[in-house]
Parts: structure tokens; sequence; C-alpha cells
């Protein structure tokens, strides 16, 4: 198991096969889809195979996506891959944080949940920093139980309004340091390169491929 900044020792490796994406986010499944695609994986939705949603009752990123690999893996009878991730404010004490999704209310509207953020924060003040986060907590699972996982981070601002149409979430209010462009502006290879998901997957492959 592995957090970050740590080199990645991984106790198993991940054997070429089916995988399941834990996940019924279709945007989180594309991309995961696409940073898997070089790794002989065949990756299958925990959608496409009528898995249920738990409820993701842990208190921390990482215990909440290995309740949902280890559910996936178990019902499945094969490897299972989760993420859980989310936004944290700096100025909100780090909310949304685990509760990101949340936020977004039961249809998912993220317009919704962005402009509750910046409310939230036009509430502190006009002065209050606009440093933000996003964590990325992949949890790797087997069907017998045994776990790996592996953190990621990147830094950055909100921007108000939310620019571009790329992305999902909170991904056109978030601008990463050192860029110009928002992740909803980026081209998907761009974020790919540098995002939260990114930094975690990175770790993924040094550690089971």
């Amino acid at each position: 198991m592995s957090g970050e900044g740590e080199v990645p020792q991984a106790i198993r490796k991940l054997a070429p096969g089916k995988l399941v994406i834990a996940s019924h986010n279709e945007g989180k499944v594309r991309e995961i889809r696409a940073l898997l695609a070089p790794f002989g994986v065949e990756p299958v939705s925990a959608a496409s195979l009528d898995l249920p949603e738990p409820d993701e009752t842990g208190t921390t990123f990482v215990a909440n996506a290995e309740l949902k690999a280890l559910q996936a893996a178990d019902l499945s009878g094969l490897p299972a891959l989760a993420d859980d991730s989310g936004l944290c404010v700096e100025a909100l004490g780090g909310e949304p944080g685990i509760f990101s999704a949340r936020w977004a209310g039961p249809s998912k509207d993220f317009g919704l949940a962005m402009a509750l953020v910046e409310k939230n924060i036009a509430e502190k003040g006009p002065d209050v920093p606009r440093d933000a986060h996003f964590v990325c907590a992949l949890a790797l699972a087997w069907p017998d139980g045994h776990v790996e996982w592996f953190e990621g981070r990147v830094d950055g601002t909100l921007v108000w309004p939310p620019r571009g149409g790329n992305g999902f979430g909170y991904d056109a209010m978030f601008l990463p340091n050192g860029h110009e462009q928002t992740f909803g502006e980026m081209a998907p290879e761009a974020k790919h390169a540098m995002s939260h998901r990114a930094d975690a997957f990175g770790q993924l492959v040094a550690a089971v491929f």
C-alpha cells in the first residue's frame, strides 16, 4: 500500500484480464479506461455488471475507495478498482471533501455543486483565499479480500464563473497551479498528464503492473 510521496511497494501484482471499475460515474469510468488502456487489462464497469452502489460510510477517501472495491470484487469474483475522489477547499475547512458527489444532490447536478461551493466561499468575505486541491484515492481489491491503495493530489485555485465543457464534476472551476486553463478547458490528454487521478495511477502502475 502507498500514500502520496511514497514509493509504491505492492504486495501483489495485477495479472492481465478483466478488471471491474467499481464506479457508476461514467466520467470516472471513461478516464480510468483511458489510463488503463496500455496495460493489457479489460475494464468492465460496475454498472454493466448490475453491481449495486454501496453506501460510502468511510470517513476518508481511502476508506471509501476500499469499501467500493471490496464489494465489487466480492460480488463479481474479479479484481476490482475503485476511485474515491473529491475537491477540498481550504477556506471551507476541506469541504466538500469526501462529500463532493453528495453536494451535487440526487440528480448529480455539478453545476449546482459548483454554485454551492462558490456561495460558501463568498460568505467568508471578498478576500478569502481560493486555494483548493483535488484528492484521488485508488483501491485495488481481489475477491479474497486483499487490497492495495494509492493516493494522489493536485493543487490549484478556484475560478468563477466555471470555464470549459470538458471533464466532469468540479473540473470547470479548478485551475491547477502553474496553468492558465481549468480542468474543464483542458484537452483530456493534458488533464490525464497531471491530474490527481493521474498521480494515483502513476503510483498504481509502478506498483502492480
